[in-house]
């Protein structure tokens, strides 16, 4: 099969390697839809701490089961599937104690490879975190269950009220994907806050209550005077950016809370004013990957048509163009782009 192979940091080469066989437990899916991500172009520009290079990469994807192993019973050759990634243990002191989603095992039972023509889908992924794809969903935008089961997660930790002000700084696919969660959870008084012109136009377009530029350097002028001097009740930070995370708590109103979803690099720190933290009574969130009840609530919203994620793919692209499209990724006039073997 092809397959895309990240080589070394900022070279992608596409290569002729074997296709993969599927043991007991496992599927293999012919690749219909993979689409880009975040930590996609972080690990292109960088590698990963948990996969060392030269390796095989890609992660949101759907498609269809070309061989099923011995003893799967949900899926047969030929279903169209959507699936995220990983699924946890259930077994180690993590899983036991509700917190799946950093399960010991779940990155060494991880499904990578998405920018190919086929890849392989481990046991416990299989048996918990797949699904049928119905009809009715695109296979690309079925390839949004990983990301939208990610932030349903973090959305989980909060207890939102209708009348809400939630700040979410970070206008690309996550902080749109948090933005049109919340819409169907019945908030609208959504601020977005980012730095891209084509980002924000979106937002704006998507339903966005306000949008802010964050290049004016208005940005906490603006919150407050939304929020009649008190700040939001949430701020969620999708950039992953040090000193977007200290800025977010000056955002947040007395007794608000602060999502801090994007992930900032390894080795990094980050200080905070304590007295703000201690006295306003500001709760800070750090979720970090996702759950089976956040994969299932993900997979009904896109199944019944509640969210429509089609704005947020840019365009699509063959795999023999992967480099491009890192290349237009980080020019950061898109949100995400599809890659598929046809190029359609």
């Amino acid at each position: 099969m092809l397959a895309n192979v990240l080589v070394r940091p900022g070279e992608i080469e596409l290569r002729e390697i074997d296709t993969p066989s599927a043991s007991a437990g496992e599927v293999v899916v012919r690749v219909r839809a993979a689409l880009t991500c975040g930590t996609d172009l972080k690990t292109f520009l960088r590698g990963h701490p948990k996969f060392p290079l030269p390796m095989l990469f890609g992660h949101e994807f759907s498609g269809e089961i070309a061989q099923a192993g011995k003893g799967v019973k949900n899926f047969r050759e030929g279903d169209a599937v959507m699936s995220v990634p990983s699924g946890p243990c259930g077994e180690c002191y993590y899983c036991k104690r509700g917190q799946e989603n950093i399960c010991e095992s779940a990155m060494a039972n991880y499904a990578l490879g998405a920018y190919a023509e086929y890849i392989k889908v481990p046991a416990q992924v299989v048996s918990q975190n797949m699904f049928a794809k119905p009809d009715s969903l695109s296979y690309k935008e079925a390839a949004l269950l990983e990301p939208l089961a990610c932030v349903l997660h973090g959305l989980s930790m909060i207890t939102f009220h209708p009348e809400d002000t939630v700040v979410i700084i970070g206008a690309g696919a996550i902080g749109l994907l948090h933005m049109l969660a919340l819409q169907v959870y019945g908030l609208h008084k959504i601020i977005v806050i980012g730095r891209k012109p084509y980002k924000l136009r979106l937002a704006r377009e998507l339903g966005a209550y306000i949008v802010i530029d964050a290049t004016l350097g208005t940005t906490r002028a603006e919150v407050l005077e939304v929020t009649k001097g008190r700040g939001a009740d949430v701020v969620i930070e999708c950039t992953g950016q040090p000193s977007v995370w200290e800025a977010s708590v000056n955002l947040v109103r007395r007794g608000g809370e602060v999502i801090f979803f994007g992930g900032c690099k390894q080795g990094t720190s980050v200080s905070f004013d304590t007295h703000r933290l201690h006295y306003d009574q500001i709760t800070i969130r750090s979720p970090f990957h996702l759950t089976r009840s956040s994969v299932r609530q993900a997979y009904e919203l896109l199944t019944e048509r509640k969210l429509n994620g089609n704005p947020l793919i840019t365009g699509t692209y063959p795999l023999d163009r992967l480099n491009e499209v890192f290349a237009l990724l980080q020019q950061g006039n898109c949100i995400k782009y599809a890659v598929t073997p046809s190029g359609q």
